[in-house]
């Protein structure tokens, strides 16, 4: 399963300054894992490179509306994930594991207030999963760990989100020609989130989905679009907590190139955000770089 970097992305934590609630969002970010992500590679040593920038002019309310206030936020993230792939079989499939820490710069202008941040997030760790391969689908499902080592402070830029997360993942890739060029991918996580260490409010469970319809041009290139949603499915709970469900939505293209002199593959990946209720509304430039070892 191609879990998504954990990209902090702090300018979701200005929401307490602006609002009477304290509100969270749960630690995955969406959009990285759009095109096949639910079919993982042969058995082996991967390790994959994600160089993130999102952004956003626009902070909108709980009913989707702008929020009448100066607001900028830069986030960039290096994401530095390895995967290895095992031949263990279980329960018909190949069992794996990965594990990922992030690096990110994040830049915020609240109100004409400014502040900035550059540090290592917190620490993802998947021990378990198993990756499922058919004659004309992939499929995939893990449990992964969010570890709260990151510097954190509600309302700063610094990366850390000051609580632990348990998140499920299943999907499926479908090939729709017999060639296998075609290719429709549907990717879900849940996350379980536990108490933030300051304000002791439980943030509320987050589902993603990441989707994509993909086409091999050549062997060696691949395009698709795609898109995601993300959106709380509980309420925060705790003293001062916000009961607004947050939510966003975002489609956008991808080009995958694999080179084989160098055996690396690359993808570079844009979305952009049609809607989004009590959180930032922007877009994001994604590039991954993958290679076996």
């Amino acid at each position: 399963m191609k879990s998504a970097p954990i990209l902090i992305l702090s300018a979701y934590l200005t929401l307490p300054i602006l609002a009477q609630a304290q509100s969270f969002t749960g630690h995955l970010f969406p959009g990285a894992e759009e095109l096949k992500g639910p079919s993982l590679p042969p058995p082996g040593f991967y390790v994959r490179n994600y160089t993130i920038y999102y952004g956003a002019n626009r902070l909108n309310l709980p009913n989707g509306s702008k929020m009448p206030i100066d607001f900028k936020a830069s986030v960039y993230a290096d994401v530095v994930r390895a995967l290895w792939v095992t031949d263990l079989q279980v329960l018909g499939g190949n069992f794996f594991a990965d594990a990922f820490v992030p690096f990110t710069y994040t830049s915020l202008r609240v109100a004409g207030t400014k502040s900035s941040n550059f540090g290592v997030g917190d620490l993802f760790v998947e021990p378990a999963g198993i990756s499922w391969h058919g004659d004309r689908w992939d499929a995939g499902a893990a449990y992964a760990v969010w570890i709260p080592n990151g510097d954190s402070k509600l309302g700063s830029p610094k990366p850390g989100k000051g609580f632990w997360g348990h998140m499920l993942t299943a999907g499926a890739t479908a090939y729709l020609d017999d060639k296998k060029t075609w290719a429709l991918s549907i990717l879900n996580r849940y996350e379980i989130n536990d108490q933030e260490k300051d304000t002791h409010i439980t943030p509320g469970n987050q589902w993603t989905l990441e989707w994509s319809l993909s086409k091999r041009i050549q062997p060696t290139l691949e395009v698709a679009l795609g898109g995601y949603y993300q959106g709380q499915t509980t309420k925060d709970s705790g003293a001062g907590a916000s009961k607004t469900l947050d939510q966003v939505y975002a489609v956008g293209p991808e080009v995958n190139v694999f080179w084989p002199g160098l055996g690396v593959f690359t993808s570079l990946c844009y979305n952009y955000e049609l809607a989004a209720k009590d959180r930032p509304q922007g877009q994001t430039l994604l590039l991954k770089v993958t290679r076996k070892f």
